[in-house]
């Protein structure tokens, strides 16, 4: 007989007015953090991407907070947060969060990670497991090397010129005309144009495009995406996890979506077909229902010590860990020391 979990008791909704939209702002080491806030109920931070702000989730909020006590932070050197000459990794950006979440007394949260703030959730979930409830991915980095050619460009010296071309007389047009090409021809590319047109705005003076290739670089170099979280992904064993994918992702490619979803032990994976790098955008309907489905019928993880203790000494599976020295356990110890290269701490 197959055990059937109990039933939870149906959400109360709940309106949620304007001002609870608006950007509130905290000083947290010094330095200015906005951050959106609406709702009550349990706990669920959304994480921008790079070049983003909160305001991405706009749309999503009102919908999300008739459930959820949502926190939508502007990340360090983005939005309306300060942009100061700073730590931008992803593990700096991890404590950025849960210092902003201590502030506000949210003990622990449901993580949802878009782009960068995908590699933000899996850190601060590597970083802060008893603080993590679930992880909910979007278009996520720190998979595999793969990203964007114009991202790997953006990461070599002389990006601050190349960005500043952008604030040239007539370049956003230009830019609005090729993008608006890309859509017309039906590339993977202009699936995200009105996205990829928002965040060139974003980088309005040099401060902004300061922080922007700061934290690009901490990820991104010549060859591709310099940081992953598959060394550490089986940690995620017990932490109800869910993936969310464009097929037709520029950035990202889909294909990590997969690798990422083999590597995460029990984790969901739903593909949006014909969406880009901005799925929530595409079909927010879905988006919606798919993480108040996930979120109302997963239990929190259940964190332990003792059962981190025992994933870190099994340790990753696959590994020639305690395997006979042969040349094909070798050679996937290789395999395997090569893809941590990129590991984040």
């Amino acid at each position: 007989m197959v055990d059937v979990p109990p039933r939870r008791p149906r959400r109360t909704l709940r309106s949620v007015g304007d001002g609870e939209l608006r950007l509130h702002h905290r000083v947290v080491h010094g330095y200015r953090r906005a951050y959106r806030m609406a709702g009550e109920g349990p706990a669920l931070v959304l994480i921008h991407g790079i070049g983003d702000s909160s305001d991405t989730w706009g749309e999503l909020i009102p919908d999300l907070a008739r459930t959820h006590t949502v926190i939508a932070p502007d990340l360090l050197g983005h939005g309306a947060s300060d942009k100061p000459r700073a730590d931008y990794s992803v593990a700096a950006y991890a404590n950025g969060v849960r210092d902003l979440l201590t502030t506000l007394d949210i003990e622990s949260a449901t993580l949802v990670g878009h782009s960068l703030g995908g590699g933000v959730a899996m850190q601060f979930a590597y970083q802060f497991p008893e603080r993590t409830e679930r992880l909910i991915l979007v278009s996520a980095g720190g998979v595999g090397g793969e990203v964007n050619p114009v991202l790997r460009a953006v990461s070599l010296p002389g990006a601050h010129l190349m960005l500043q071309t952008l604030r040239l007389p007539g370049m956003r047009l230009q830019v609005g005309l090729f993008l608006r090409l890309m859509r017309l021809l039906d590339t993977d590319l202009g699936q995200d144009a009105p996205e990829l047109l928002t965040l060139v705005d974003a980088l309005p003076d040099a401060t902004s495009r300061s922080a922007f290739i700061r934290t690009l670089r901490a990820v991104v170099d010549w060859r591709g995406q310099a940081v992953t979280m598959l060394d550490r992904c089986y940690l995620t064993e017990g932490m109800p996890t869910m993936l969310l994918w464009g097929d037709r992702d520029s950035v990202v490619p889909v294909r990590h979506a997969y690798g990422a979803h083999k590597a995460m032990p029990g984790s969901r994976l739903e593909i949006f077909e014909g969406a880009g790098h901005f799925p929530f955008h595409s079909d927010p309907a879905r988006f919606l229902a798919l993480v108040e489905e996930f979120t109302s019928t997963t239990s929190p993880a259940d964190w332990s010590r003792d059962h981190w203790r025992e994933l870190l000494r099994a340790g990753r599976p696959g590994t020639a860990v305690g395997q006979p020295d042969t040349a094909q356990n070798r050679a996937l110890e290789r395999d395997l020391r090569e893809a941590s290269e990129r590991s984040a701490t």
